[in-house]
């Protein structure tokens, strides 16, 4: 085991010599999906009454905060209800949206928490997030060039991404997403880069910015214009308080999400045509081990995260239920011990401090390579890892 400046790293020893190459990518897979397929049977009454406990906990949060906010002017129903109505938020965006819209619960056959029925409290529709996020991020994790989520496609997080001289001001739009991010993501998943470049028809993006602005008006009306306005006399303050939920469900959101994917020891790949659809099942596997970062904790931060503290096991397994993480961690760290793959692990306070090292890092023109990149330190999993691995 290693330890760097940001984050625990565990590594065991490389794949014994009679097991390396597409052999030891073949033997990882099926390990993992064994280790899935024994989590999908043991599925039951246990899981089902866990989500359903957190629908009722942020029902509860969102109708005892609007309720007090409907009385804000008193400072302290103020802070009670932009309290709860902060954790209402990050509850439904993070534990029940996000992982909703993955189909992590469509087992149960309940029409009202399906992955094609729900529509999150979030400004980019979940039928555009699922495109972007489910298909074109969980497909590609950390591909330069092919994975959008990497950088959002205004920021530079790998050595093997161009450098251009706005990349300089990266700190700071970085930390101006964050309050806005539900609004940065909702214009992300628009693609207007793919259109630009003639990926995405104008009528496609038509048809998706219609909606997306559909989404955010009556998001918009309900904080912003209805709610204050039931509120009588307090409606300065509980648009307020709408206002503060908001913000700090964005921020908080910001702050898993980079935790996840951006800390130095996070890598990110280059891959050609061929070696992408050539990647097997175990490689897949080997690339989201790598490509990701989890954040250590306690239950409540697990549950106020969505279970995205443990990000490689949701990037290894995104449609088992959230719940069950927590129990696929040890597995999968022991799985990667034997296989010789890096485990990226530490507390939030060193995944924020390494996530903004990585954005200030590559704020700045790197030497060496045309475009502004550099070849950085090359490291493989194992012997024939396709493509190359690169340190962020």
């Amino acid at each position: 085991m290693t330890v760097t400046g940001t984050t625990t790293v565990t590594a065991s020893r490389d794949p014994s010599p009679e097991v390396s190459g597409s052999d030891a990518a073949d033997a990882l897979g099926r390990e993992l999906d064994a280790l899935r397929a024994e989590f999908i049977t043991a599925r039951g009454a246990d899981d089902a009454r866990y989500i359903h406990t957190v629908i009722a906990v942020q029902r509860g949060c969102e109708a005892g905060g609007r309720l007090a906010l409907s009385v804000s002017l008193f400072p302290p129903a103020w802070l009670a209800g932009t309290g709860l109505l902060s954790v209402a938020k990050i509850l439904e965006n993070m534990e029940l949206g996000h992982n909703i819209l993955h189909g992590q619960w469509d087992w149960l056959g309940d029409p009202a928490i399906h992955s094609t029925t729900w529509e999150w409290d979030f400004v980019t529709p979940a039928d555009a997030w699922k495109r972007t996020h489910n298909h074109l991020h969980h497909t590609y994790t950390n591909v330069v060039g092919r994975d959008r989520d990497l950088g959002y496609t205004v920021l530079r997080m790998s050595p093997d991404q161009p450098w251009h001289p706005v990349h300089l001001l990266q700190p700071l739009y970085t930390a101006l997403l964050a309050p806005v991010f539900e609004w940065g993501i909702a214009l992300y998943d628009l693609e207007a880069d793919e259109m630009a470049v003639g990926r995405k028809s104008p009528r496609a993006f038509l048809a998706d910015a219609t909606a997306m602005a559909g989404k955010a008006v009556r998001q918009a009306l309900k904080d912003y214009l209805l709610f204050p306005l039931l509120s009588g006399p307090s409606a300065l303050p509980c648009l307020l308080g709408n206002l503060t939920a908001n913000s700090a469900r964005n921020v908080w959101a910001h702050t898993v999400i980079f935790c996840g994917h951006f800390p130095t020891d996070v890598h990110t790949f280059t891959y050609t045509e061929e070696q992408i659809e050539g990647e097997s099942r175990g490689d897949w596997y080997r690339r989201q081990i790598q490509g990701s970062a989890n954040i250590e904790g306690g239950p409540l931060l697990h549950v106020l995260t969505g279970n995205l503290s443990h990000q490689i096991e949701h990037h290894l397994f995104p449609d088992l239920p959230s719940n069950r993480y927590a129990q696929l961690a040890p597995r999968v760290r022991e799985i990667c011990a034997r296989h010789g793959l890096p485990y990226v692990s530490g507390p939030l306070w060193r995944q924020y401090t390494s996530m903004w090292s990585r954005v200030l890092r590559h704020a700045l023109p790197s030497h060496g390579r045309p475009g502004g990149g550099d070849h950085g330190r090359v490291e493989r999993a194992v012997d024939d890892a396709p493509g190359q691995v690169r340190e962020a």
